[in-house]
């Protein structure tokens, strides 16, 4: 960058990318549905294992 066109136009500066976080994920009800046949059933399993996951993720947490 020549000093002209930074006095003229100015610097941006961009927000940089955020990395991954490793094994931190947000937990989503819909990961828990992926591959259910869609019955009631399936999905009341499902919320079963989205509520076990979400306790054991503040077990770990705290």
């Amino acid at each position: 960058m020549s000093v002209d066109k930074i006095l003229t136009d100015g610097i941006v500066f961009k927000k940089a990318k955020q990395e991954a976080f490793k094994g931190e994920k947000k937990i989503k009800f819909s990961d828990f549905l992926k591959g259910t046949h869609g019955s009631d059933s399936a999905k009341k399993k499902a919320e079963y294992k989205y509520k076990k996951a979400l306790k054991n993720q503040r077990k770990k947490k705290g």
